[in-house]
């Protein structure tokens, strides 16, 4: 898969959440607190960019 491609990738929740070994409610907890990279909204739909979510867990979760 092209670099680029691979950045446009799209992730929901549930894989999010089990990237980090917790809930999809420990989730949106984290994602209301401000403790989660932005999502992407499409529509009623909430994605994460899967990349940006990998960097994220390898620099050890910083807050954003």
């Amino acid at each position: 898969m092209e670099t680029r491609e691979r950045a446009a990738v799209l992730i929901p929740a549930e894989e999010v959440a089990a990237m980090l070994g917790v809930s999809e409610r420990t989730l949106w907890r984290l994602l209301s607190a401000g403790k989660l990279p932005e999502p992407v909204r499409i529509g009623r739909s909430t994605r994460w960019r899967a990349a940006e979510v990998r960097e994220w867990i390898e620099r050890g979760c910083p807050r954003p």
